[in-house]
């Protein structure tokens, strides 16, 4: 559950940015940053009428209302799109949160921060953002105007409204009151959330302590006890030093405010809360004047007029006392992070036993800059007006940043001690728990071991030799026992092994300092949302330009830079590498905008896998398939380009009308592994599909033409070892040139296929998940049961693993239509067709482009595929037929080396031009085979020609030395 927790909770960060981003726009004093249909003259009378008949807009009897909207109706759908799917994205976020909370009732979780930690921080940021989306939707005053018109706009243009339009309309009625609707709603999960929230009445008072109270604990210093100086930091709940839980504590009890009324620390917490401030931030510089809606919420409510007095005093606690006791906490802590960055930058080895000191001094300090800018913009009405200025601030901003630097310039010092901590202390002190534990069950029993393990096989030597570390799965792992042991019918209760709880918590914290330092930062010192109040105006702009899919969408597809006419697109390595630098900018702007940029961008290179994007737009997917296909392959078809074995890539040929493009820049190693990069596995499958359909579309013509040969062929494959026979037939025979022609089209395909496949180097990104698939295919033989293997190496293709039998191949000719021939009937046309191949090989000769060059590895004019392609042909259409693929495949050898051989016999004729560089396609054919050997080849064919052959063909090749 907390795993889907957390996945909506990046989820709902997300939509928050999308849905805040037409706000912005409204709240904007510039007219024109707001669509044009809201600012038009013409459009006044739609949008007056659109929001006087919300939800039920008759387009029909509205017509002279609606008459501008119908003239614009594709600009009006082109224009608001964005701004309506954010709306669908918020009301199916909102139905899978429903959902959520309902599970997690029905399995009556336990929360505890200090012992859940993980779980409940999971559970209370889940309502709090799922709060602000709604009311934030709530702020959106033309919310009603936008989506109105855009179904108007798309009923004019489908005749229908758009179906997700009523429930939008409804579920916009409902919030029009937003937190009431929110409390109804949270009424059935008050049990939950207040479990939850009263776990906080040991941490949060704990956290909101004067600056005296401070000074007195001397918290912070590393110089008030000398000889702790080399201890480890740590208290009984490491986390939650670092963590800051006023908005839990307000949203959540005016969510589930019956508790208020039946628990006095219910009450306590909330007071303390109350007394925290007069505002709390919901997104970016949007705020919350917390006493005035909890005065006006509580007055709408039936038996809470207690509480209106209980706001009224807490809110004149707080322009009391507030703005003194914040300036004198920022005055401490000034001092404080001054005293901590100068022992650190004077003994940086401290950075580890004191790593939890520098996030607390963060964390704290964090807090306080943060609550001064809420406040400084809106200063209450009090006598020192000077509390809200702090001309000391930049001061506090240094000693932060310079703890951050501290950080990141000794991190190999923080790395060393906490890896100690993790394998010396923590696995004993885990082991010593667990084996005092008097109920395991075996599935929690498989993770305590597995932790135990982990962090035994830590060692030094790894950090030494510079590997990077990946201790998620431990923290996963941790998250998915808080899942199991927080149920209310689990067989082992967390609750009841406090000391369990204590051990992984300050583990998983340890392990954090190993691997995710910078989202440990962001957690505790994150400051971007003084963007938004000191240079607000400036940013806005570039928001908006890169804070969406769309935007995103359109910048990557600009940067394909595809032109259909030209068929001009730009390198794949150039595109990744233009992609890299557009995220990381992004990334840059994160720190001064709050974007989920890492879940934005993964969002848009996931939809570009496919062949169209959610707007129905092609992606680069799409794009670099019919690229390759149209642009390279094709000319590889026509030898303009030639496949290079040697060199794994293809290159230009040397003629007269020079290319518009080099093919070794989109086709050698470099070119493809970009290439799948940016596609994929999902983008690879499609393009793989696509090459299917045109090696299909050949072995279609195939079996015409040996359909159409039929009778010759048959006499040919019976009398092969007999030359005048064969030399009468041969004249008879048609189509020669044709059949190698669409063969070596196969060939070149299924090369590129293989390079493809190669580049897509999974054991890189998963090895965890290939070396099983390995380990499995080299168990898996041809003569064995044909689903089993083909299973198996569907997995294994699918993992970028040449295999034997191609099973894409094999799923292809299986699907072709075959008129309702038989089996064997299919067997006979795959054998002449092997005969076919055979027997025209000596036409070969005859071109002058089928010699071989020894720097590409291959033919001149990719003559070379056709070992590919009849290997993998063979197979596959055998495989299908379920005949033995060795026995017809030494057939097609035995014919091939009789006809070949007859060439030796013409010492005149124009056969033996290029005979040694067709002599090589047969050694070629075997030596990629899996089922051919040499020994087979010996037999049929002489090694002294194979020999000779090689010979003649590298002295042409001219070795120059620099």
């Amino acid at each position: 559950m907390s795993l889907i927790s957390h996945f909506l909770l990046m989820m709902c960060l997300s939509l928050m940015t999308a849905v805040c981003r037409y706000f912005f726009f409204q709240v904007c004093t510039d007219s024109k940053r707001r669509p044009s249909y809201f600012t038009e003259k013409s459009m006044e009378s739609s949008v007056k009428y659109i929001n006087r008949k919300f939800p039920n807009i008759d387009i029909r009897g509205g017509s002279q209302h609606l008459s501008s909207v119908q003239k614009q109706k594709s600009a009006v759908l082109e224009g608001l799109h964005s701004y309506y799917e954010s709306f669908i994205d918020v009301m199916e976020f909102r139905d899978h949160v429903y959902e959520l909370l309902n599970t997690i009732d029905a399995c009556q979780c336990y929360f505890d921060i200090a012992v859940n930690f993980d779980l409940t921080k999971n559970y209370l940021d889940l309502i709090v953002t799922y709060a602000s989306v709604i009311y934030m939707l709530s702020r959106i005053d033309d919310k009603k105007a936008i989506v109105g018109m855009y179904n108007c706009a798309f009923e004019f243009c489908n005749g229908n409204s758009d179906p997700s339009f009523p429930r939008l309309g409804q579920m916009f009625i409902e919030y029009d009151h937003p937190w009431k609707k929110l409390s109804e709603e949270f009424g059935p999960h008050t049990k939950s959330v207040t479990g939850a929230l009263l776990s906080l009445r040991m941490v949060y008072p704990r956290r909101n302590l004067s600056a005296d109270q401070w000074r007195s604990a001397q918290l912070l210093s590393l110089l008030a006890s000398p000889a702790a100086m080399l201890s480890p930091t740590c208290c009984d709940t490491v986390r939650t030093p670092v963590i800051s839980s006023a908005v839990w504590l307000f949203v959540g009890f005016l969510l589930c405010h019956s508790s208020l009324n039946a628990n006095a620390d219910s009450q306590n917490l909330w007071k303390m809360a109350l007394r925290n401030g007069l505002y709390l931030t919901v997104i970016r510089d949007e705020i919350l004047n917390i006493h005035k809606l909890s005065e006006d919420f509580f007055d709408s409510l039936k038996g809470y007029s207690k509480r209106i007095p209980d706001i009224k005093e807490c809110k004149e606690y707080v322009i009391i006392n507030c703005g003194a006791l914040r300036r004198e906490k920022r005055n401490f802590l000034r001092n404080a992070l001054k005293e901590l960055t100068k022992v650190l930058e004077d003994e940086p080895a401290l950075l580890g036993p004191k790593a939890l000191f520098v996030f607390m001094a963060l964390s704290f300090s964090r807090d306080e800059v943060l609550w001064l800018v809420r406040h400084a913009e809106n200063i209450p009405k009090t006598k020192t007006p000077e509390d809200y200025a702090d001309s000391q601030m930049a001061e506090l901003l240094y000693y932060m940043e310079k703890l951050r630097t501290l950080l990141a310039q000794h991190r190999y010092v923080i790395q060393r001690y906490h890896l100690q901590y993790l394998s010396q202390y923590d696995a004993l002190a885990l082991n010593d728990t667990i084996q005092g534990m008097y109920v395991c069950p075996e599935e929690e029993s498989v993770l305590m071991s597995s932790f135990v393990s982990t962090l035994s096989a830590l060692s030094l030597k790894h950090l030494d030799a510079g590997e990077e570390f990946d201790l998620k799965p431990f923290r996963l792992d941790w998250l998915r026992l808080q899942v199991y042991t927080s149920a209310g019918k689990a067989a082992l209760a967390l609750k009841d092994y406090p000391d369990l709880a204590k051990v992984m918590n300050m583990a998983q914290f340890h392990t954090r300092m190993m691997d995710n330092v910078n989202e440990l930062l962001c957690e505790t010192a994150d400051l971007s949302i003084l963007c938004f109040e000191i240079e607000y105006k400036s940013c806005i702009n570039y928001t908006n330009a890169t804070s969406t899919p769309f935007d995103v969408y359109r910048v990557i597809v600009q940067m394909a830079n595809y032109n259909q006419s030209t068929h001009e697109i730009a390198r794949p390595t150039d595109l990744l590498a233009g992609i890299q630098a557009y995220v990381t900018s992004l990334h840059s702007l994160s720190c001064y905008i709050n974007i989920d940029v890492t879940r934005l961008v993964k969002n848009v290179l996931l939809q570009q896998t496919q062949p169209l994007d959610s707007y129905g737009t092609q992606t680069i997917t799409t794009l670099y398939t019919n690229w390759f296909l149209e642009g390279l392959l094709r000319q590889a078809s026509s030898a303009l380009i030639v496949h290079c074995p040697t060199t794994q890539c293809f290159v230009n040929q040397n003629t007269e009308n020079e290319q518009s493009f080099h093919a070794e820049e989109y086709a050698d190693i470099c070119g493809l592994r970009s290439l799948a990069e940016l596609i994929g596995p999902y983008g690879l499958k499609f393009l793989n599909e696509n090459l299917m359909w045109h090696i299909i579309s050949q072995v279609g013509e195939l079996k015409k033409l040996v359909s159409d040969n039929m009778d010759v062929l048959v006499q040919m494959r019976a009398n092969f070892e007999n030359p005048e026979a064969m030399s009468d037939l041969q004249k008879k025979l048609t189509g020669c040139e044709n059949v190698l022609k669409r063969m070596t089209i196969i060939g070149v395909i299924l090369s590129f296929r293989s390079m493809v496949q190669e580049a897509l180097i999974m054991d890189r990104h998963c090895p965890f998940l290939t070396r099983p698939i390995k380990c499995l295919k080299d168990f898996i033989y041809p003569e064995g049961d044909i689903k089993v293997t083909l299973g198996v190496y569907e997995m294994a293709s699918a993992a970028g693993l040449p295999c034997e039998i191609d099973p894409t191949l094999v799923s292809a000719i299986a699907n072709m239509q075959t008129d309702n021939s038989s089996i064997e009937e299919e067997f006979k046309i795959t054998c002449l067709l092997l005969v076919y191949i055979a027997v025209s090989l000596p036409t070969l000769c005859l071109d002058p482009n089928s010699f071989y060059r020894r720097e590409h590895g291959g033919h001149q004019n990719n003559i070379h595929c056709l070992a590919t392609a009849v290997n993998h042909l063979a197979a596959a259409m055998f495989t299908v037929q379920r005949k033995n693929i060795q026995t017809q495949l030494q057939e097609f050898l035995k014919v091939a080396s009789s006809i070949l051989l007859q060439l030796g016999q013409n010492v005149e004729r124009m056969e033996i031009k290029n005979r040694d560089s067709v002599y090589l396609i047969l050694h070629m054919i075997v030596e990629q085979s899996p089922f051919l050997s040499q020994d087979m080849l010996e037999m049929c064919f002489p090694y002294v020609l194979l020999r000779n052959a090689y010979r003649e063909v590298h002295k042409t090749f001219i070795h120059t030395m620099g």
